[in-house]
């Protein structure tokens, strides 16, 4: 029987995300290879795209394209999410125990270019103890 976290109402891994200057190649590998299902995609004003990929099991790949950002020494991952139902409340647990916030909590809309539709999330991002990049994700599509 899986854990239920009560501090993150539910919890695990929501997506793993990486940086990406090949688009295409990439996601015909995680599709055609990994057989990861495209589910939202889109589009930002410079042009680079992203999107999430359902891996399975309720956790997804997220693509971020980026002609121009070179990856640092560690490699092209870009942050980890953690599935919450309460990114305010869990925010403020992360600061309370003297973690950096780099987004304070804050709803988005995707706006979806894979006819999804447009997507509502709530998320924030801070910096765990070793300078890892996390998010924490709230929504009901994926």
């Amino acid at each position: 029987m899986p854990h239920h976290n009560p501090v993150l109402g539910g919890g695990g891994i929501h997506h793993v995300a990486l940086k990406t200057k090949n688009w295409d190649a990439s996601v015909a590998f995680y599709k055609d290879v990994l057989g990861f299902v495209e589910k939202i995609t889109w589009a930002y004003p410079d042009g680079n795209r992203a999107g999430m990929f359902d891996m399975g099991g309720g956790s997804y790949l997220e693509i971020f394209e980026n002609h121009t950002d070179t990856p640092a020494p560690g490699g092209v991952l870009f942050h980890l999410a953690i599935r919450t139902n309460d990114v305010t409340g869990v925010t403020e647990r992360v600061r309370a125990a003297g973690c950096k916030i780099t987004v304070e909590p804050r709803d988005v809309t995707i706006q979806t270019t894979n006819h999804a539709g447009a997507v509502p999330v709530r998320l924030s991002f801070f910096e765990g103890p070793n300078g890892e990049i996390w998010e924490l994700f709230e929504n009901s599509l994926t």
